[in-house]
């Protein structure tokens, strides 16, 4: 599938860009570009892997010149760089904007004219009925990859979108929030006990990017099915997996957090196409023609539900814990943890 080819990775010094960079290194992949700004991160990946096949590119995707000079001869990409975490984005709103929604205008455009085949953009379960900086910013990329899908065939340039939950114990998530406050000793902070989140892990959600390439139609949204648990059932779990009874302390929702997060809204569920593992939500292809639309309207749209994290497959705690110790982050915490205590 990859053989020979040239791979670009935007945010590519991310967790989820180092995952991909794993995933597809001993492959007959051709090269490896990673594209960041961030040259720390980028100089700690070159002592590590020292692998000809990676290539690594100092850029912004805010400027698009840069990401132009990136993806010559590229192609595929694969694009995750994003302002990912609620509250930078929701004190920075601008910030998001810049990053998620230009930047994202300026990928797709570099991948246009550049002559990329394929480019996936991924995206995240905040982005259906949006109520934060975050997730109105991924919103609007999605507008931009499905208005940009219009505009070329996907012959020369396919371009589509991956929704995907949270991903356990990423940067800025609540997994190794739970773990640090473990070995601190300190009370296990919950904003709702019945909260629910998706759970995947970053190799599930590597694999969905990789089926949204296989599969997916240009302007297509992929969708992965996931499985969720509660806050405080996740909790509950790390507490077991530590053999530690640390007090809960409910510390109330914080600014743009949702009960429960939605990954098919209403409008795209009862049009998404069920492909087993995935859903895959066609382009709306109308144009700006809306006289036919004032006379005929949809009847299902009124009686559709929406794919959320509180109607998913529901996790037991037993369930959590296991998915949890497939976990590296988790496994290294743990044994670092034993040998701590073993010590002391």
């Amino acid at each position: 599938m990859f053989g020979g080819k040239k791979l670009l990775i935007t945010g590519g010094t991310g967790s989820f860009g180092q995952v991909v960079l794993d995933r597809f290194l001993n492959t007959d992949i051709g090269e490896i570009r990673i594209f960041s700004r961030d040259e720390k991160k980028q100089d700690d990946m070159r002592h590590v892997y020292q692998n000809n096949k990676i290539k690594f590119f100092i850029g912004d995707v805010r400027d698009k010149e840069s990401v132009k000079n990136a993806m010559y001869d590229v192609d595929y990409v694969f694009h995750a760089a994003a302002l990912k975490q609620v509250p930078s984005c929701e004190f920075y709103p601008v910030e998001a904007v810049k990053t998620n929604v230009l930047g994202t205008e300026n990928v797709v455009s570099a991948a246009i004219e550049m002559g990329v085949k394929k480019c996936i953009c991924l995206s995240t379960d905040k982005a259906a009925y949006p109520i934060n900086a975050m997730g109105i910013s991924k919103a609007m990329m999605e507008k931009i990859v499905v208005a940009k899908s219009r505009t070329i065939h996907q012959e020369k340039t396919s371009m589509c979108v991956t929704r995907y939950g949270n991903v356990m114990a990423s940067r800025g998530s609540v997994i190794p929030i739970f773990v640090q406050q473990i070995k601190a000793g300190e009370p296990i902070t919950i904003t709702d006990p019945n909260m629910t989140r998706y759970l995947m892990s970053l190799e599930e959600a590597v694999e969905l990017v990789v089926y949204a390439f296989q599969h997916g139609q240009s302007g297509d949204i992929v969708v992965q099915k996931s499985p969720a648990s509660t806050v405080g059932d996740l909790a509950d779990a790390i507490r077991q997996i530590f053999n530690r009874n640390h007090e809960i302390k409910i510390i109330g929702t914080r600014h743009g957090e949702k009960l429960y997060e939605t990954l098919l809204t209403k409008e795209e569920y009862f049009k998404a196409e069920d492909m087993g593992l995935y859903y895959r939500v066609n382009a709306d292809n109308r144009d700006l023609n809306y006289n036919k639309y004032l006379v005929n309207g949809n009847e299902k749209l009124s009686s559709s539900e929406e794919y959320n994290s509180h109607n998913t497959y529901r996790l037991s705690v037993e369930e959590i814990k296991d998915k949890l110790l497939s976990l590296n982050y988790i496994q290294e915490e743990l044994k670092a943890w034993k040998e701590v205590n073993l010590i002391s």
